[in-house]
């Protein structure tokens, strides 16, 4: 099928495309509404376009603006910078870039990974954070095993996959809406809810040689991450986070009690973990609740 261009896209929900040269690298991000400034960061295998469900409905009561974070779809994707105090440079840069003195931060996926980071290197800059069933990476990554246990709802296989360095890029370019098809399927819960048009979007924006290292830039920085983590102390902003399942054992809900001061925590019924796509009115309603 024949999909609009990033352009056209942001067009048509009322926003419109940017560009932005920040902390040695080039960001491509959306805009659009009016009111305090609200920063949405996404993650893999996705773009910008993740959060499209809830752009129109925030953007009657702030202005958001929404980025393709390094590595991601149009930006750039230099050979390093993917860990994530990095990446949350050129995030504060582009907040600044853009004349904002303070910014509340939604972050999803790896996108909460460098809002968290955001929070804890530039407190200064952001107001409210809210998290979007991940945390920040931690040494307790070291823990999770290569092998399912029996009845273990979730394997993160990819986890190990992008840690490889050649091979991604050779097995994927091509292949990647394979990919997307294939995490579709497993991280929702109705596989409807990331239509044909969205999957086409994810498959143009990783399926390249370049596209593919820069992801696994993402997670081939998490050993340098969790050491980062050790000299951040426990945030103090209002942090809310916003998970898929029970707090019961939930990764998410353990890292965050040790990294927040007093986190709220929200659990969405019926979803996956592609909340943005997949309960985005739950989410809206939550997060406008939160920021005020």
């Amino acid at each position: 099928m024949s999909v609009m261009n990033d352009a056209q896209l942001a067009e048509s929900l009322g926003f419109r495309s940017e560009y932005a040269d920040v902390n040695g690298t080039r960001l491509h991000y959306v805009i659009g509404g009016r009111g305090k400034p609200v920063v949405l960061l996404g993650g893999w295998p996705h773009t910008w376009w993740e959060f499209h469900k809830v752009m129109p409905p925030l953007a009657e009561h702030y202005q958001v603006v929404v980025v393709d974070i390094r590595g991601m779809n149009l930006s750039a994707k230099p050979e390093s910078g993917y860990d994530k105090k990095t990446m949350a440079r050129d995030v504060l840069e582009l907040v600044r870039h853009l004349g904002f003195e303070r910014v509340d931060l939604v972050g999803h996926d790896i996108g909460a990974m460098v809002a968290f980071s955001f929070a804890a290197n530039h407190p200064e800059a952001v107001g409210k954070l809210v998290l979007v069933d991940v945390p920040h990476p931690d040494e307790d990554l070291y823990d999770l095993t290569l092998l399912p246990s029996p009845g273990q709802p979730l394997h993160l296989w990819w986890f190990a996959f992008n840690q490889l360095t050649a091979l991604p890029q050779i097995l994927l370019d091509g292949r990647v809406r394979a990919l997307v098809d294939h995490l579709s399927e497993l991280m929702l819960l109705d596989p409807g809810n990331i239509d044909e048009q969205a999957r086409e979007i994810y498959a143009r924006a990783y399926d390249s040689p370049d596209a593919i290292r820069a992801s696994n830039g993402w997670y081939q920085t998490f050993g340098q991450d969790a050491e980062d983590m050790k000299s951040y102390a426990p945030l103090t902003l209002p942090v809310l986070a916003l998970t898929s399942r029970p707090e019961e054992g939930n990764y998410t809900v353990k890292a965050l009690r040790k990294a927040v001061v007093g986190p709220q925590f929200e659990q969405i019924p019926d979803t996956g973990h592609y909340i943005p796509e997949e309960q985005p009115e739950a989410m809206v309603t939550h997060v406008r609740k939160f920021l005020g």
